[in-house]
């Protein structure tokens, strides 16, 4: 692929971004994290309060793709099978012969809607487990690959809400953002009364292909990152364990720390950030700013900070600080 293909890819993600704009009124900075989602080729978790357009920002994004779409609506009866499929004994007419014939259920999409994950029990939620990591689906034994690209988006409510299970560790560490979506400011919300209560809808056009996201996945991880910022990112990711962080705040506030995964997350999606804003290279901005939502769920804050108010936003702060913001 040449360096004119590469480019014209790029010149894409602001009209994907205009696309999605069209009906996602403010929220920039979650758009561009689900964006860079996309580009880095793993999954995301969206959390807010119900209302801030979760599940109409996946559904947009997933319109202006030229890929296959699935909804799967979390609920505490849903089973595992209803996620990845079950199989059922089907007859040849011809012979008369019985088999089990597998039925592929709806995780089998390029862009996979998980929503209200939590809402959920634990048994289910780990259905997603080997899709998320492996990218296909084990069933009697058998293997049953996912399409490419593969992409998992769930959205949750506050834990805090009631009739919702926490993901298990091992889960979350699976998303390779954890965004957060806030209250729209004053004309955010104003412009979103104007344009949802009328009769006019936004007609979305659909701006990348599958092979056109594969593309732009390829071309992600062929981002530079100095060794420098590679440095620095192992840096950060190691002083938020407590065992050995050098940072008095962490070994205050913190169970347990990110594995080496952050560190690959992080840097997959500076590179990721780098090409959204078309560079070729990552700069110190992409890692500092995506430490928040690579970290804040791969952290474990102890019983006394819970209870002091202390989040994990906080304690990545801290990080950054001491370990020199290189901006």
């Amino acid at each position: 692929m040449n360096t004119q293909h590469y480019k014209a890819l790029v010149a894409k993600l602001p009209l994907l971004k205009a696309e999605i704009g069209k009906v996602i009124i403010g929220q920039e900075e979650a758009i561009d994290e689900v964006i860079i989602t996309l580009l880095a080729g793993g999954h995301c978790l969206l959390e807010g309060v119900p209302g801030l357009a979760k599940t109409l920002l996946v559904s947009t994004l997933a319109k202006t793709l030229s890929m296959s779409f699935k909804r799967i609506q979390f609920t505490p009866d849903l089973m595992p099978g209803d996620i990845v499929g079950t199989e059922v004994l089907e007859e040849d007419h011809e012979t008369g012969k019985k088999f089990f014939q597998f039925n592929r259920g709806p995780i089998f999409a390029n862009v996979v809607l998980a929503d209200e994950i939590n809402r959920t029990p634990p048994k289910t939620q780990a259905a997603l487990l080997e899709a998320m990591q492996e990218g296909k689906v084990t069933y009697a034994g058998t293997d049953h690959p996912l399409p490419r690209p593969f992409l998992i988006i769930a959205t949750q409510n506050p834990i805090e809400q009631a009739g919702t299970y926490p993901l298990p560790e091992a889960q979350l560490d699976r998303f390779l953002l954890y965004i957060r979506l806030g209250y729209p400011s004053e004309q955010e919300e104003l412009a979103v009364l104007r344009a949802t209560t009328g009769i006019d809808k936004p007609v979305l056009n659909t701006i990348l292909t599958d092979n056109e996201v594969l593309d732009l996945q390829t071309l992600t991880r062929q981002v530079f990152i100095s060794d420098e910022l590679l440095t620095y990112v192992n840096k950060l990711v190691r002083s938020s364990r407590p065992a050995d962080s050098p940072v008095a705040f962490v070994k205050q506030w913190c169970d347990w720390g990110a594995g080496p995964r952050a560190g690959q997350a992080l840097i997959l999606c500076a590179k990721a950030r780098a090409v959204l804003n078309g560079r070729f290279s990552v700069i110190p901005d992409d890692t500092r700013t995506l430490a928040y939502p690579v970290l804040r769920h791969r952290i474990a804050l102890n019983f006394r900070a819970d209870s002091e108010g202390i989040t994990t936003d906080k304690v990545i702060g801290e990080i950054i600080r001491e370990s020199g913001d290189k901006r």
